[in-house]
This record gives C-alpha cells, sequence and structure tokens, in this order.
C-alpha cells in the first residue's frame, strides 16, 4: 500500500504514522470480515472502502491533538475550551519570551541572579493595594501554599456553606487535608454568623477562612458575616485571615452592569491578611494563582519548598506582565483583553455581528441550512459570575438534510474544530465567543459538515 499513489501524497509525513494507520485500518477490516464476511460485494469495493479509511486515518493522526477551537458557545471563559483567551499584548510577550533567551531570573542592572516574580511583583501591588505578592501555577496551589505555610498542624475555621468543589471534581477540604491543615466546619449551609468562628477559635486556630463562592450561589433565607467582621475577628485573636477569591477580577465589572463580583482592590481594602484568586478567569490572562496580602504572611510563603514545585514559567510570566500593564488604565483594559471585552460587549454590536455571520452563512449554504437570528443569553462560564445572563443575539442553523446530532458531531471534527450547542433540534452559534476573523473559517467548516469539500 505504501507505493499506492493515493498514498504516496503523505510521503511527506513520518513513515512511521502511514505504516501504523494502514496497519491500524486493516486490522478493523479483518476484524469486520470475521463477524460480516458479505459486507462487501467484491474486491475491489473492499479495496476502495480500505483505502478511503487508511487515508481518512492518516489525516486524522496528522493533526496535533492539540488544536485550536472555535467557540461558538457563547461561554466567554469555557473551561474546556482553555478559559481566558490572551490578548494580543500578552501573545506577543509569549512569542518574544520562547523565541530566544531572557532575563527571566536575571537582574540586568546588577548583573545578578534576580526572581522570576520580580516581573510582575510591582505591577501586583500597584494594581490592588497589596503590601507583598506571589504567583504559583494555579489558584489550587495559591490556596494549597497558603494553608501548608499559615495552618499546617493547625486548624482553619470555614464556613460549611463555602467547602466549595472546583473543576474536576477537587474540594476545598481534600485541598486542606493535604495541607495538612485540619478542617473545623461552623455554621450550616445557608446560615453562618460571625459567633460560629468565635466560638471554634482556640489556641490550636492558624486560620480564618472565607471562601468566595465564585461558582454557584446559595440565595434565598441565607446569612453569611462580612469580611470586614471577619478581619476584626482576626485582629482581635491575632489569627489571620484568608479570602480565596476563586476567580479575581481587577476590572469593576459590577460598575459595567456585569454581575456583582468583588474586585481584589476591595478585598485587600477590607483587611484580608492573604488573597488568593486565578490568572486565567476574570483577569483574562494566562492560568496562574496569584496571592496577595500582608508581606508577614506572604514572606514565609516565599521560603516554603512546595513554592519551587508550584512555580510559573516564562510563559505565563511573559503573558501575566503583559495582561498587567494593560490594567494600568482601566479603558485601556476593557479594549484589549478579550474576557473583559466580551463580557461588556454592547448588545447593539452583538446584534450586528449575529446578522453579518447569518447573512455569510445563508449566502452560502441557503440549499443546506435553515438559517435565523433571534435574542438569547450568553453565560460566562469558567466557575465564575454563575447566576449572570448576558444579554446577547444569537444564530440558529438547522441542516435540511442530515439529523442535528450527527451534523454537530461533524462540526466538532472539522479543522478547525467547532463546538455550538443544541437547543429545540436547533444548532446555536453565538457571536459573542466567535471572533470576525473566524467567521469565513466557521462557514467553510459549515460546508464540510454539509457534505462539501
Amino acid at each position: 500500500m505504501l507505493e499506492n499513489e493515493r498514498i504516496r501524497q503523505f510521503q511527506n509525513l513520518p513513515r512511521v504514522l502511514v505504516v501504523d494507520s494502514i496497519r491500524a485500518v486493516l486490522a478493523e477490516h479483518r476484524r469486520i470480515l470475521r463477524q460480516t464476511a458479505d459486507k462487501y460485494p467484491d474486491p475491489d469495493h473492499l479495496r476502495e472502502a480500505i483505502m478511503k479509511d487508511v487515508i481518512s486515518r492518516i489525516r486524522r493522526s496528522a493533526q496535533p491533538v492539540f488544536r485550536p477551537v472555535i467557540n461558538g458557545t457563547g461561554i466567554v471563559l469555557h473551561t474546556n475550551l482553555g478559559r481566558a483567551v490572551l490578548s494580543q499584548a500578552a501573545r506577543e510577550a509569549v512569542d518574544l519570551a520562547t523565541k530566544g533567551y531572557s532575563n527571566l531570573e536575571l537582574n540586568l542592572d546588577l548583573g545578578q541572579r534576580g526572581s522570576r516574580y520580580a516581573h510582575v511583583e510591582d505591577l501586583i501591588l500597584k494594581l490592588t493595594g497589596a503590601e507583598a505578592c506571589l504567583v504559583v501555577n494555579n489558584n489550587a496551589a495559591a490556596v494549597l501554599l497558603a494553608l501548608d505555610t499559615l495552618a499546617k498542624g493547625k486548624e482553619t475555621i470555614v464556613s460549611r456553606g463555602e467547602l466549595v468543589e472546583i473543576g474536576g471534581a477537587f474540594r476545598v477540604p481534600e485541598v486542606m487535608e493535604r495541607s495538612g491543615s485540619r478542617l473545623v466546619e461552623v455554621g450550616t449551609t445557608n446560615k453562618t454568623y460571625i459567633g460560629d468562628y468565635e466560638r471554634e477559635i482556640r489556641a490550636e486556630t492558624g486560620l480564618l477562612l472565607k471562601v468566595h463562592t465564585s461558582n454557584y450561589r446559595v440565595v434565598g433565607f441565607t446569612h453569611e458575616p462580612a469580611l470586614r467582621e471577619l478581619v476584626e475577628l482576626g485582629r482581635k485573636s491575632h489569627i489571620p485571615v484568608m479570602e480565596d477569591l476563586g476567580s479575581g477580577c481587577l476590572y469593576d465589572l459590577k460598575a459595567a452592569g456585569v454581575g456583582d463580583e468583588p474586585t481584589v482592590q476591595q478585598v485587600v481594602s477590607a483587611g484580608a491578611d492573604v488573597v488568593t484568586f486565578s490568572g486565567d478567569k476574570l483577569l483574562g490572562g494566562p492560568q496562574a494563582g496569584i496571592i496577595v496580602g500582608k508581606e508577614q504572611y506572604i514572606s514565609p510563603m516565599k521560603k516554603n519548598p512546595l513554592t519551587r514545585a508550584l512555580r510559573i514559567d516564562k510563559m505565563t510570566v511573559a503573558a501575566l506582565e503583559a495582561t498587567l500593564r494593560s490594567y494600568l488604565d482601566q479603558d485601556q483594559a476593557c479594549g484589549e483583553i478579550p474576557t473583559l471585552e466580551m463580557l461588556t460587549r454592547p448588545l447593539g454590536i452583538l446584534a450586528e455581528q449575529a446578522r453579518k455571520l447569518g447573512d455569510m452563512i445563508t449566502q452560502d449554504l441557503e440549499s443546506d441550512l435553515d438559517v435565523h437570528i433571534t435574542e438569547g443569553v450568553s453565560q460566562v462560564g469558567g466557575g465564575s459570575l454563575p447566576t449572570v445572563e448576558l444579554a446577547t443575539w444569537l444564530v440558529f442553523i438547522k441542516p435540511k438534510a442530515q439529523k442535528v446530532d450527527s451534523f454537530v458531531s461533524a462540526l466538532r471534527k472539522g479543522n478547525p474544530a467547532l463546538l455550538t450547542y443544541i437547543r429545540e433540534d436547533w444548532v446555536v452559534l453565538d457571536p459573542r465567543t466567535i471572533f470576525p476573523e473566524q467567521y469565513e473559517q466557521l462557514v467553510e467548516v459549515l460546508k464540510k459538515a454539509c457534505g462539501g469539500r
């Protein structure tokens, strides 16, 4: 088969990839023939079926496993799709950091070894108002490091209503157990008072922990103490107070009419001794766990051996610095950082984008697809602002000659892949998360899914 003209078109690919594809297809057809000997009417049909399957498998194998996806779901921080899209400045910074050497841990002024955190420390302190900071590889790591440093072998008091589970079934109590701190639950699922914390304080208490419920809400008959109450109790008892913000935000989305998420600046100002938050959620940067707070608590974390295991790499440093620089001008940040731009995009612009996308699809695929646009809502995603629905305009499409499920599957297997969702037997596209430069690609993916080439 390697000498067949249709296979030789792949001679620029690694030989092992082509050979493995041929062997896998032959093995599959042998299995089929053992079960259904009369599946093919004659040898020519069998040979053609094998050839098509081999070519298809080679093409699939030649594609990178990690590849781009057009996000048609409208979910801005889609965890399965990589969460925050980096800004152009952040992408350029990563490119610069990876195409050659850099001063990652070199102080160019002194000609001495420096700290990789120095590239972002001043920016974080300026933007948050904190005394000190540290960055690790994600927020779960930030929480683990803080607990291990401040409360190992001691008790950590937390409200029952805040014992959250994050992505991948990881839970706060389990992270706490790994840190060596003992969990003390207070209050109930829906109501916890400051007195509940105070009654559990003893000599073994190492930390008062508040976990912001960034990925769910308890509503109705509820109560929780304000952070300032916990801070007052902590100071009176000489116990540090930590808040795990989860999503974390440096831009006041509430002022822009999006949710009621507290900013990192507000939490620091309220007196929290330690605050942890993510870099790749509402901040709109790379995956990172950012820890800010009082110098007396952050300094021991920097000396903890875990910090070495959890440290960020040069690509994260580069992307995070570029992202943070955008926040020096809040208006500029909203325009430059894709996450903020998508969350605050005016409804009128979304309507225009939906009409343009719908017109492009209709123009090329009117005989294959029914198309109409209508108002709808988008989700924030990524465990952020769980109750917020963002008004948007949606493009609804329905294949005329295929089942919707098989059509969506074909879109997902396209190149690039197109992720959508189904509502009442219509395929839905939300322009909020589809970049205008992707429109032509999207139409081509739709064409192929409809049977075109």
